[in-house]
């Protein structure tokens, strides 16, 4: 008999402990992503990259300025950082679903000119 519940005891252990893990990789989120861009260093008004890629979930952009002028970071429709002069740094966080979004400097006339580009989240 003891045995038995012994042998009970285990098993419900163990179901248990593989339910609590299947539920937490259901739930899991992928880890919070950073991101990292420049502007263009020499003053042109673009960005290092025109092009970032990450998993879905809470991601970061942080952009550093090592141009003269003026720049920030943003995400359309989903935030933006502070606008920065030289030596600066723009961060801006956003928690995204799979799809593909812009980032862009918001400083007048800046991403008209090219300072922006895709972020593509799977």
């Amino acid at each position: 008999m003891k045995a038995r519940t012994i042998t009970a005891v285990v098993t419900a252990a163990a179901v248990a402990a593989g339910g609590l893990a299947a539920s937490q990789m259901a739930s899991a989120r992928p880890a919070a992503g950073t991101l990292s861009i420049s502007a263009d260093r020499s003053g042109k008004l673009k960005f290092n990259k025109s092009s970032l890629k990450t998993s879905h979930g809470r991601i970061t952009i942080k952009m550093s300025n090592p141009s003269s002028l003026r720049h920030s970071v943003a995400i359309k429709g989903k935030g933006s950082g502070k606008i920065v002069g030289k030596g600066g740094t723009s961060t801006v966080t956003a928690t995204l679903k799979k799809g593909r979004y812009t980032f862009y400097c918001t400083v007048p006339g800046h991403s008209g000119a090219g300072m922006k580009g895709t972020l593509t989240v799977t």
